[in-house]
């Protein structure tokens, strides 16, 4: 390669490198500016130490390494390490529906939801206008006729600013609503975008504590985040509070709760261990059985065995509920004559019936590893064990299964740590169901503690992320220790046949 090749080579990377480092250093100073904007300083501070490091490692010629190791290093912190601490860090707040505002955002919600008419009150001929930002800005004239902009006097529609049509004003219904302009007896909102009044709020804050100008009745700010009454009555919306171990005891302790959940808490290491165990045991056998010299077609059945893990597992899994519908399913109409067996809809039936599809679709990648594995014992000890006079029972649990064991333990934990969280096959054979009674929260036989965690976030009207937070950080510790004493196990048995 000529000097002249050399040098354009050397010019293209660079120009590649700036052209990349320079799109990441443009995203930056996006996500700053944001941030910014908000206050965020913990993701100011993230975005802002990550770019520098982009910037030294991929400029310095002492980090050559660091260059192929930075992206990954950057997108495990934020998907992975930061996930886990924050998941963490909200399990010990009371985060969640009615809980998503800071205190001072949630007091300004009350006092605004608190504002009625003033009695008497003329009314304000008002217009809706729209900025340059498209923020809603209120154009009003007084019963005096003056006019005013916001509160500011304005001759008529500034230039820069339009007036809202009144499919824009449906359209845009909350942010009208909201619309309020300070005055000094009160504030001035509109509801049709037409006409307008003076309203004042019924509650007065002081000392952390509100007051209700009507009834007296006194609010006082407690540690649950929210004014509370003396008789129990609390203002809507709360705040976010730390409220330290109170999740992690409400799960151990609450009586209507720890039913439920030790019943989920069981199914799940049930759900886990069985899964791992009939689908490792299937696959063993079926690699056992074309493991065999001289079997004729031994391709064309193992491509037949590894199909049901090609297709998609939500897409196997939506096949099988319908087969299994206890009205019109396959299997009870086409294979056993019309039955009417219940497989989703009893407790028991629906648990077996999500081992059989799980076994379904787990019993393919069981029988990869275990044919790899087999193929990777050498010919010379199963032979050594013959001469020694080992029947086929004994060569396979002295000398086969062990050394399986060895290359397989570490994909047998990780199997157990999936299924531990198999969200997929609950989510769509059974949902969960069928629903445990008396259970205070949606709770199914099924459920596994991370389905049992969606539905606590995300099922219903009451969505407790903090204390759906709690459950996650016990299911993320819970498995870690497994899987810790699973590997552990693992280089036991390495060392016992290395």
């Amino acid at each position: 390669m000529t000097d002249l090749a050399r040098s354009g080579q050397r010019l293209g990377s660079l120009a590649g490198k700036l052209l990349l480092v320079g799109l990441v250093n443009a995203l930056a100073v996006y996500g700053l500016v944001a941030t910014y904007a908000v206050r965020d300083w913990g993701i100011f501070a993230v975005i802002l130490v990550a770019t520098a490091a982009v910037d030294y490692v991929y400029f310095s010629r002492r980090t050559l390494a660091s260059r192929y190791l930075l992206p990954g290093l950057i997108f495990l912190l934020i998907f992975q390490v930061y996930v886990v601490i924050y998941t963490a860090y909200a399990g010990f707040t009371n985060v969640g529906d009615g809980h998503n505002l800071d205190k001072p955002r949630a007091l300004q919600h009350i006092l605004a939801v608190s504002e009625k008419r003033v009695p008497g009150s003329p009314p304000y001929k008002v217009q809706v206008l729209a900025g340059p930002d498209d923020r809603l800005h209120l154009l009003a004239t007084g019963p005096d006729g003056r006019t005013t902009l916001d509160g500011r006097p304005a001759t008529g529609v500034p230039a820069d600013h339009r007036v809202l049509p009144f499919r824009d004003l449906v359209g845009r219904q909350q942010e009208v609503l909201a619309l309020r302009v300070p005055l000094q007896d009160g504030s001035l909102r509109t509801e049709d975008g037409s006409t307008g009044y003076i309203a004042k709020p019924t509650l007065r804050y002081a000392d952390d504590t509100l007051t209700d100008t009507v009834t007296g009745t006194v609010y006082r700010a407690t540690e649950r985040g929210y004014f509370e009454s003396a008789d129990g009555k609390v203002l809507t919306p709360g705040w976010k509070e730390v409220v330290g171990l109170d999740n992690y005891v409400r799960a151990f302790t609450d009586e209507r709760l720890r039913a439920p959940l030790l019943s989920v808490f069981a199914w799940t290491f049930a759900f886990a261990a069985l899964s791992v165990l009939t689908t490792f045991a299937l696959g063993l056998l079926l690699a056992l059985t074309l493991n065999r010299e001289g079997l004729r077609g031994r391709g064309i059945y193992r491509s037949l065995l590894v199909l049901p893990y090609a297709v998609p597992s939500f897409l196997s899994a939506l096949v099988w509920t319908g087969m299994l519908n206890q009205s019109f399913g396959f299997v009870n109409h086409g294979l056993l004559g019309g039955a009417d067996i219940p497989w989703l809809n009893d407790a028991t039936l629906a648990k077996v019936s999500v081992l059989l599809v799980n076994l379904w679709l787990g019993f393919p990648y069981m029988f990869l590893i275990c044919t790899g594995a087999l193929q990777a014992v050498p010919a010379e000890v199963n032979e050594a064990a013959r001469i020694d006079g080992a029947g086929p029972w004994q060569l396979f649990r002295r000398v086969t299964l062990p050394l399986l064991l060895v290359s397989t333990g570490p994909l047998l934990v990780a199997s157990f740590a999936f299924n531990f969280n198999n969200f997929t096959v609950i989510y769509f054979v059974t949902g969960g169901g069928p629903n445990i009674p008396d259970a205070p929260i949606t709770l199914g036989s099924t459920d596994l503690l991370i389905s049992a965690v969606y539905k606590v976030a995300f099922g219903g009207a009451g969505r407790e992320w903090g204390f759906a937070c709690a459950m996650s950080t016990i299911i993320f510790l819970v498995v870690a220790a497994i899987s810790a004493a699973g590997f552990r196990r693992t280089r036991a048995l390495e060392e016992t046949y290395s």
